[in-house]
C-alpha cells in the first residue's frame, strides 16, 4: 500500500469514527413535561457558545430507548447544534465552549475516561447530504468493521449483508456490490451511508436533515426506514419538515432561539401544543 493510499484510509477511518459508531422520570424546566422510560441520552443545564453567541442556552432534555426523537424549529435555533453535541462533532469546531452535563446511558460524554471514538462507535451519525466514500458499495459498509480489526471475508459478507438488508437496500445492490458508490441515486447513496453506519451495530442513530436532499420517493423510503430501525435502535432526527416529524416520530422537542421551548408526545406538540410559540411554529405562522 502506497503512503498515499495509507493516508487516504487515515483520513477516512477518521470520518468514519465521526460518523459511527430503572424506571426514570424527569421533569423537562422549559416545558414542565415530566417523561419516564429508560433514558439514552440526558440534557442537564446543557449550555454551548460559538466564541460569544450562546447558541444553545440551559437545554434539559431526555431521549429514550427504541424512541424516535424528532428535533424541530426554525433556522438558527440550535437543533443541529444540539444533535452534534451528542457525539461531541460539535468539538470540531475550534471557537466552542460549553457547560453542563450531556449523560449517555448515565455516563457525561464529555468525561475525559470516555473517548471521542468509543462515543462515536456508539452513537452513529447520518448527515443532510449524503457522502459515501468514493469505494465500491461493498467496501464502503466494510469500512468500519476492517477499522476494528475484523479481517476475514466470511464475516465481513455477513456483516454487509446484514447492514445493506437492515438500510432497506439489499435487494437494489447485491449484484452490482464492486461497483462505485457514487454511481447510486442519492436516496440509494444516503441509505448506503446509514448501512455503513449500521455495520459497527451502534446503540443509537443521529440524523441531521437526512431527507432535506432527496426526492420524495426517497423520502419516503428513509422515513420507512427510520421506523423500521426504531425497533432495534434509539433515533434522533432534526428535521425542518413538520410533515415528516408528525409521521415518524415518537417525540418531538421544539426549539427556538436556542432554547427548548416544549419537548412532548408528538401528537401534542401538533394537537395540543401548551406554548403559543409552538403553536405559532407548528401552524406555519413563523419559521
Amino acid at each position: 500500500m502506497t503512503d498515499s493510499q495509507l493516508k487516504e484510509d487515515k483520513n477516512m477511518g477518521t470520518e468514519m469514527g465521526t460518523e459511527i459508531g430503572t424506571e426514570v422520570k424527569q421533569a423537562d424546566n422549559a416545558s414542565g413535561i415530566i417523561e419516564s422510560g429508560q433514558p439514552v441520552f440526558q440534557a442537564k443545564d446543557f449550555n454551548l457558545w460559538y466564541a460569544d453567541n450562546h447558541a444553545l442556552q440551559n437545554i434539559n432534555l431526555t431521549f429514550s430507548e427504541n424512541e424516535i426523537s424528532a428535533i424541530i424549529g426554525p433556522s438558527g435555533c440550535g437543533k443541529s447544534t444540539f444533535i452534534k453535541a451528542l457525539n461531541r462533532m460539535v468539538e470540531l469546531v475550534p471557537i466552542v465552549r460549553t457547560e453542563g452535563h450531556i449523560l449517555y446511558r448515565g455516563d457525561n460524554i464529555f468525561d475525559k475516561k470516555m473517548t471521542v471514538e468509543e462515543l462515536r462507535t456508539k452513537v452513529g451519525m447520518v448527515f443532510q447530504n449524503p457522502n459515501p466514500f468514493p469505494k465500491s458499495i461493498y467496501d464502503n459498509v466494510a469500512y468500519g468493521a476492517r477499522v476494528h480489526g475484523i479481517k476475514k471475508k466470511k464475516i465481513l459478507d455477513q456483516i454487509v449483508e446484514k447492514s445493506l438488508r437492515g438500510a432497506a437496500i439489499w435487494d437494489e445492490v447485491k449484484d452490482r456490490l464492486n461497483q462505485n458508490a457514487y454511481g447510486l441515486s442519492g436516496g440509494q447513496q444516503q441509505r448506503v451511508c446509514i448501512a455503513r453506519a449500521l455495520a459497527i451495530e451502534p446503540d443509537v442513530i443521529l440524523m441531521d436533515e437526512p431527507t432535506s436532499a432527496l426526492d420524495p420517493i426517497s423520502t419516503t423510503k428513509i422515513e420507512d426506514l427510520i421506523q423500521q430501525l426504531s425497533k432495534d435502535y434509539s433515533i434522533v432526527v432534526v428535521t425542518h419538515n413538520m410533515q415528516q416529524a408528525a409521521r415518524v416520530s415518537d417525540k418531538t422537542a421544539f426549539f427556538y432561539q436556542g432554547y427548548v421551548v416544549e419537548h412532548d408526545d408528538t401528537s401534542a406538540i401538533f394537537e395540543n401544543p401548551k406554548d403559543k410559540r409552538t403553536e405559532d411554529y407548528v401552524s406555519g405562522r413563523f419559521g
